[in-house]
């Protein structure tokens, strides 16, 4: 009975290029995509400068410009 059984292992054929390029370009997308994911919940933080500007507060001096 134990002669019956085959315990080798299955023959797989080996992977055409299309189904290589196809594998490689899924992996690549899906880092692409994981990457558009972060940017989204991510924020990038602006240069300091424009943000110690906008919160400046602004007097009708500065404002006005002298003729």
């Amino acid at each position: 009975m134990a002669a019956e059984l085959d315990f080798s292992p299955p023959e797989i054929p080996e992977p055409t290029f299309m189904e290589n390029v196809l594998r490689y370009g899924l992996f690549f997308g899906a880092i692409f995509q994981l990457i558009c994911v972060l940017a989204i919940i991510l924020p990038v933080s602006k240069s300091h400068k424009t943000d110690s500007d906008s919160f400046e507060p602004k007097n009708s001096e500065t404002v006005k410009k002298p003729k």
